[in-house]
């Protein structure tokens, strides 16, 4: 479910990151990961390992919205996200951002990055399918598109981009099967799926806006970022929610899960595969997020499938592409 930023902005309009997090930066400073990706595993093996975790992320939440509040999971989902970060940041003995303006900053996207899609998309899937979510993540690189049309001057549309964005929405009437006037789909649900997809896109310009340029490494600004996230959806969670009656095993370990796994150390792992492969393939892992979502849903959740839902989810995703798709430099005389 989006990417952190470097130092710099990068001139490609609204990324299709493919972590749902951050978009604190469009690429890593190669320094912080060389290591990593000079003596880890092969960048295919970590590719696959994101593409599963983010896959699954959308399982775990089902899962735990069955024993937790929704704004209690997306609180236990940036809380551990949080600690798996700052724990790299202490072996790495890297300090965390400074300054009121940057953590001004930080708190407007990890509301708009973290706070509110998290708790979206939880709320959703109380009566939607995991897997429908899954595809409802996948949009956000639509909402992007259009969104740049108006709020990133420099990020000039194109025919391609164009009929991506066409492409894209009716691959998502699709999935929601207009031609049966949405029947079988709970509209409130998938409204808030979508509505937490557009969230990203908004962080995305917001943060590109206000903290390109900003010193610290990805890891640091990420872990502030959900910390900083942590204490709104503490006092969300404090006003608007009971505590919880019991810790069921498995929405428990779910929750552990998609904060420690999904929310910290695959973002710590996306770092490297930008800096050893580059941010364009390292970004396709958006496009396996929501096939293993839906196949983690029907498979494991029992989650019912019809045909218009792989069918629309390709066509989303083939739309989601072509509005990514740049023009090629004019090669040299």
């Amino acid at each position: 479910m989006s990417a952190p930023a470097p130092s710099r902005p990068a001139r490609s309009g609204p990324s299709s990151t493919p972590s749902p997090v951050t978009a604190t930066v469009t690429a890593p400073a190669s320094g912080t990961t060389a290591a990593t990706a000079a003596g880890g595993l092969d960048w295919r093996l970590r590719f696959a390992f994101l593409s599963v975790v983010w896959g699954f992320s959308f399982l775990l939440v089902k899962v735990g919205t069955e024993a937790f509040a929704p704004f209690q999971v997306a609180f236990g989902r940036v809380l551990f996200g949080a600690l798996a970060l700052l724990a790299v940041l202490l072996v790495r003995r890297e300090p965390l951002p400074r300054g009121a303006r940057t953590w001004g900053h930080l708190t407007v996207a990890a509301l708009l990055l973290n706070t509110a899609p998290f708790s979206l998309f939880a709320y959703a899937e109380l009566s939607i399918p995991s897997g429908l979510a899954g595809i409802c993540n996948a949009t956000s690189p639509l909402w992007g598109m259009a969104l740049s049309l108006v709020a990133l001057s420099e990020d000039r549309p194109t025919r391609r981009r164009f009929a991506g964005l066409g492409l894209g929405f009716l691959g998502v009437l699709t999935v929601l099967g207009a031609w049966q006037g949405f029947a079988g789909i709970d509209a409130k649900g998938t409204a808030l799926a979508l509505l937490a997809s557009l969230c990203y896109p908004i962080g995305w310009i917001y943060v590109r806006r206000t903290l390109a340029g900003t010193p610290g490494s990805p890891v640091a600004l990420t872990g502030a970022q959900l910390m900083v996230s942590t204490v709104q959806l503490a006092a969300v969670s404090v006003l608007f929610t009971s505590a919880p009656t019991g810790f069921p095993l498995w929405p428990t370990l779910s929750v552990i899960a998609l904060g420690a796994l999904g929310t910290g150390m695959a973002l710590q792992m996306q770092y490297g595969l930008v800096t050893e492969v580059g941010p364009t393939t390292a970004q396709m892992v958006t496009y396996f997020i929501p096939v293993i979502a839906t196949t983690a849903g029907v498979l494991i959740l029992g989650e019912q499938l019809y045909w218009n839902t792989p069918v629309g989810a390709v066509v989303v995703l083939a739309g989601a592409a072509l509005t990514q798709a740049r023009p090629r430099a004019p090669r040299p005389a």
